[in-house]
């Protein structure tokens, strides 16, 4: 009996690249590593040398990525999977339908290939459900999905992080009594030295002002989206969030949520079974 091909799904976000195997239909471990960490092109070779060690004998037959970290940093995966000896990544594309779901933008094309591939994966953990899917990261996205596959719509809004920045960037008196230095990072380094989710929502400096104040905008955002959902489809969709601020978003919530990591890898191994082996997906 011959073994099971190895495919290699990666999710290439803004901060970071994920990457899991998918040994025939049997999904693997979930990793990740910060774009941060180096130049690049050694990031991505990274994550290709462990799955080749990964892959054995049998090797990695495709490569399938979903990236919205630009061209220049597909070209990066493309010359690592090259130097790692692997096949040339697939990118998928936003297409008009896949795998049971019906893209609803005007221009198919203009949907981002990760919250396309994410909605994929939603409908595939979440079947015959109306779905209002939430990805809190660089940006806060939101997509509805109704029971049939059809998605409704979407919207998208500056991260807490990048709500954080862009008024440090805009604003010199915000700035200066933020003080040196300071940066909003959900999830690894707080102001005040505690997890966001434990700041009150009235700050009592400049800093834990900025930190409660996008955590709640953000959150506020979600339970509008969701009220204006249920409002659409005449019933409660389920709420799926995920994204790096996820968790600190979660607790300001008025509605009830689910966490749901990992939907473009969801996405992506629903994906791998339904397309070509060689040449673009999309």
């Amino acid at each position: 009996m011959s073994a099971a091909p190895v495919q290699l799904l990666l999710d290439a976000g803004n901060s970071r690249l994920k990457w899991r195997l998918l040994r025939g239909p049997r999904p693997g471990r979930v990793q990740a590593v910060p774009w941060g960490e180096g130049e690049p092109v050694r990031v991505a070779l990274q994550a290709m040398r462990a799955a080749k060690r990964a892959g054995g004998k049998a090797g990695v037959a495709r490569i399938l990525a979903c990236s919205v970290a630009g061209v220049a940093r597909e070209r990066d995966i493309q010359r690592a999977a090259r130097a790692a000896g692997l096949p040339e990544p697939q990118f998928i594309r936003s297409a008009r339908r896949a795998a049971g779901v019906r893209n609803g933008y005007v221009d198919p094309w203009r949907l981002g290939a990760d919250r396309w591939v994410a909605l994929i994966g939603a409908r595939i953990a979440h079947p015959g459900r109306a779905l209002c899917v939430v990805d809190v990261g660089t940006a806060l996205t939101v997509d509805l999905l109704d029971a049939g596959g059809v998605h409704r719509g979407g919207l998208l809004v500056p991260g807490p992080e990048l709500m954080v920045e862009a008024l440090l960037g805009q604003t010199a008196g915000i700035r200066q009594r933020a003080g040196r230095g300071f940066a909003l990072q959900v999830g690894r380094r707080h102001a005040a030295g505690s997890p966001p989710s434990a700041a009150p929502v009235f700050g009592r400096s400049t800093r834990d002002g900025l930190a409660a104040g996008a955590l709640l905008a953000a959150a506020a955002l979600i339970d509008r989206a969701w009220a204006e959902a249920r409002s659409q489809l005449g019933l409660r969709p389920l709420l799926l969030l995920s994204g790096g601020a996820a968790p600190a978003v979660a607790s300001r919530l008025r509605s009830k949520a689910q966490a749901s990591e990992e939907l473009v890898l969801v996405g992506l191994a629903a994906l791998a079974g339904a397309l070509p082996a060689h040449g673009e997906a999309g």
